[in-house]
């Protein structure tokens, strides 16, 4: 039944893409994308929301945290059986594929990451690991439209499109903030479209948040009643807090990585390195129980009246209604919430750092703005500044401030906080840019020169494929050879440059013709002078493996229109200053999304 229905639809996709132009195709789609978008927000989010009030009520007979600790081990150790069992033995996690796939697989996502993220992320932290589900339900987004489009046969331009509308649909349902998934799947992502391209994004985030609003039950996705308005005297306690949620994000980067690169380097079998990292995570959450899953309850806790909540059923219980001892629970929980994300995805979980960055941003808002209070500084609004914390972690750790700014508005049900979220978001990410050049989830993707960033030029650069454009056939000359003979292959063949080679094929030396010019037209020169005096040593050279970036750099430094090419320490050929401009042109006009 499912298979005829799925089939029928396809039908008449198929006789509506032949009736419909093109744009209105891509508004069709972009709509079928959002609703595929919110239907995983569902999945995950409604599995993930029942695991947590089943540890809740649980949690509440035993009145300590042993089924927070015993539940995380159980969902990582799922999690790896369901990879290798289900999915071939590996999973592809972050935002970051999906950078890569626009910039260097035509924007073509696997098949299996329409379902692989859904399954394996709402076991981890559906089962209470200390991640986030907005990343899986991004890369899901984007799987959904880059799918679909390669079934409908559509171009690089429309299907980068759609990956955008499905990463914006995703955004918009998990938060009930359409605006913030426009502005995330243009700033992180489509970093160079039109103001027209614009159009099927914001339909399929409007889809998908209003399919989620629909469906989803208000209190399973994170919201705020913001009550107290900005009070512009605070100002320098916000300008203080960006500062604070700079460096604090910066910390939350570099930890993060060095977690992950401390399990990448464990000679443990995944099942051995699960239960390893499981069971620390086991115990960081048995002290810290609102470690436990995305945390977004507890985010809500700390913007109300009584924060002392979070100490109930902790080995703290006793100190609930002290402020000091609170904030030192916080504190130490804003510390630790990026060990707990790292080892959760480290250790072989699935997740994301989006909610583990609004759990650091709130924690850090509401110590940030206690401190104060209790030192006697200041009366700041608590709940206030705990919201805008989120923005300021958001906006360092993604390099995304407009997402971060317009997300908290929306989930707090109005702008009254613009100025504070613009001032936090701004500073933050500033502080975060002077000390950390590219966001967390394009720090890998730089190291391998396949960063796909808000530069235009390099996000163009690393599409292109430099063995496409060298140029392997030209002519060649040994250091024993005359000039009469080099003449002869100038006579006949368009050759203005020649690399000397001997009798290995490793460069010796190239010859310009322009540099040579005045000899051969000079009999006695050409008779008499060697080449091994017309020859220079190459000004750079390029190697197979350098990026398209290290190419144009080299051309730039060099000042030259022809470099030589050097594999497996032999002359390889060309590359051509024109056509490497040429292949960048190309690859601007089908990139240029509108």
């Amino acid at each position: 039944m499912l298979k005829r229905i799925v089939h029928k639809l396809e039908s008449t996709l198929v006789w509506a893409q032949s009736k419909l132009t093109e744009k209105q195709f891509i508004f069709l789609s972009s709509v079928l994308v959002g609703i595929s978008s919110a239907v995983a927000v569902i999945i995950l989010k409604s599995f993930a929301h029942s695991v947590f009030s089943f540890a809740t009520e649980i949690n509440g007979i035993l009145k300590l945290s042993f089924i927070n600790s015993v539940l995380p081990i159980v969902g990582i150790l799922l999690t790896l059986f369901v990879v290798k069992r289900l999915l071939g033995g590996t999973i592809e996690k972050g935002t970051s594929q999906i950078l890569f796939a626009v910039a260097k697989k035509s924007s073509v996502i696997p098949k299996k990451q329409m379902y692989a993220q859904i399954v394996t992320s709402s076991l981890t932290v559906g089962l209470g690991g200390s991640a986030g589900l907005e990343s899986p339900i991004v890369i899901t987004g984007a799987a959904f439209g880059s799918n679909y489009s390669q079934r409908y046969k559509l171009s690089y331009k429309d299907r980068t499109l759609l990956i955008g509308c499905g990463v914006a649909a995703g955004i918009a349902a998990a938060f009930n903030a359409p605006i913030a998934g426009v502005l995330f799947a243009i700033e992180v992502l489509l970093v160079d479209v039109s103001i027209s391209a614009f159009t099927p994004i914001m339909i399929s985030a409007a889809t998908g948040a209003l399919i989620s609003k629909m469906v989803l039950d208000e209190s399973i996705l994170l919201n705020f009643n913001q009550k107290q308005s900005f009070n512009y005297h605070f100002t320098p306690y916000y300008i203080a807090l960006g500062i604070f949620t700079g460096f604090i994000a910066i910390y939350y980067s570099r930890n993060f990585q060095r977690v992950e690169h401390f399990f990448g380097r464990l000679k443990l079998s995944p099942y051995k390195k699960g239960v390893f990292g499981a069971s620390l995570l086991a115990i960081i959450i048995f002290v810290f129980p609102t470690l436990f899953g995305e945390g977004y309850e507890s985010i809500k806790i700390l913007s109300d009246n009584d924060p002392g909540q979070l100490l109930e059923n902790t080995l703290f219980s006793d100190f609930r209604n002290n402020s000091w001892a609170l904030l030192i629970f916080i504190g130490a929980t804003m510390l630790l919430k990026v060990y707990a994300t790292g080892i959760t995805i480290g250790s072989g979980g699935n997740g994301g750092n989006f909610a583990p960055s609004l759990f650091l941003g709130s924690y850090t808002g509401f110590f940030f703005s206690k401190l104060i209070n209790l030192t006697g500084l200041a009366k700041l609004p608590i709940s206030n500044f705990t919201m805008v914390g989120m923005a300021g972690i958001l906006s360092g750790l993604f390099h995304a401030p407009l997402t971060a700014i317009f997300l908290i508005a929306e989930i707090t049900g109005g702008y009254d906080l613009m100025i504070p979220l613009m001032i936090v978001s701004s500073i933050s990410f500033a502080i975060s840019k002077r000390f950390e050049k590219h966001s967390l989830d394009v720090k890998k993707l730089a190291k391998k020169g396949n960063a796909f960033t808000s530069n235009k030029d390099t996000n163009i650069l690393a599409t292109l494929d430099i063995n496409t454009i060298i140029q392997t056939d030209y002519l060649t000359v040994k250091l024993e050879n005359n000039l009469l003979s080099l003449v002869e292959m100038i006579s006949n063949s368009n050759q203005v440059v020649f690399a000397v080679v001997n009798d290995e094929q490793e460069l010796i030396g190239v010859i310009y013709f322009n540099e040579i010019r005045d000899i051969i037209f000079s009999d006695f020169k050409v008779k008499y002078t060697p080449i091994n005096e017309v020859m220079h040593p190459p000004k750079e050279i390029i190697y197979p493996t350098d990026s398209m970036e290290m190419v144009m750099d080299k051309f730039e430094k060099t000042n030259v229109v022809f470099l030589p090419v050097i594999k497996n320490g032999k002359y390889h050929g060309f590359i051509s200053k024109s056509n490497a401009l040429e292949a960048y042109r190309s690859m601007l006009k089908t990139m240029t999304i509108e």
